[in-house]
This record gives C-alpha cells, sequence and structure tokens, in this order.
C-alpha cells in the first residue's frame, strides 16, 4: 500500500476536514509548501489562500482565512479560522461579499479598524472567488 499522510483541518467551530491523503499543498507566507509522507517536523504560519489536497488520484480544493499548521509523524494539523471546501463556496455570495469590503475601503470616513476588517474581508472573498473558479475548471475530489 502507498504510504498517506494524515490531515486534519480544524476551524473553531469544527473539523472541517480529516483523511488520509497522498499530498498537501500549503500557502505559506514563505511561498507555497508541499507535503509528502514522512516529511520533515516544522510549523508553519498560513497565509489566506487555497489548500490543496491529493486523494485517491483526486485533488481536492479548500480555501483557507490563514492559520497555522503543524507537520509531525506523517500528520499535518492545519488550524485556520475559517476553511472551506470548494464545493461548498456560494461564489455569487463571496463577489457580494468582495463589492461590498471594496466599497468599504475606498470611504472617505473609514476608521482603520474597519478599514482593516474591509481588507481582510477582500482578501477572504478572492481566495474564495478562486477557489471556487479552479474547482469549476479542474473538477475536485469525489
Amino acid at each position: 500500500m502507498d504510504k498517506t499522510i494524515t490531515l486534519e483541518m480544524t476551524t473553531p467551530d469544527k473539523v472541517a476536514f480529516c483523511a488520509q491523503v497522498e499530498f498537501v499543498v500549503l500557502p505559506a507566507w514563505q511561498g507555497e509548501m508541499g507535503i509528502l509522507p514522512d516529511h520533515a517536523p516544522f510549523l508553519v504560519q498560513l497565509k489566506p489562500g487555497e489548500v490543496r489536497v491529493t486523494a485517491k488520484g483526486q485533488v481536492g480544493r479548500f480555501a483557507v482565512s490563514g492559520g497555522f499548521a503543524e507537520v509531525k509523524k506523517n500528520k499535518i494539523s492545519l488550524f485556520a479560522e475559517t476553511a472551506e471546501m470548494a464545493e461548498q463556496i456560494d461564489a455569487e455570495r463571496s463577489r457580494q461579499s468582495l463589492e461590498k469590503a471594496q466599497a468599504e475601503v475606498v470611504r472617505k470616513d473609514i476608521d482603520p479598524l474597519t478599514l482593516a476588517a474591509a481588507e481582510a474581508a477582500i482578501r477572504r472573498a478572492q481566495v474564495r472567488l478562486l477557489v471556487a473558479e479552479r474547482r469549476h475548471r479542474k473538477g475536485g475530489m469525489p
């Protein structure tokens, strides 16, 4: 049997995904990081982006809002504020969120805290749209 690695993706609300996989690509701040079974242990900070998971020859895509991941003993423990499977993303709702946040950041009277929240909302919506669009172009896990 081929070697696998356990991926457990956790948010404050739930375990978003847990499975044996062959390969994982993480959106690290330093750039994308690929992880195969028997990878050296490490801890990495994640930026908002796409997590790609290969299991049984199929690629699954997730939008994460940043966080961190620990790789240790053929297990990836990924912790993020949000993690959504591409199939669960409502692209139209994401477009609306993006437009709303973009309108917010151009306001003249915006305070720094609201500006930071709007900029974070823009990044989340952009990632969600990217992941949803890539899934439709390339397919996904069954």
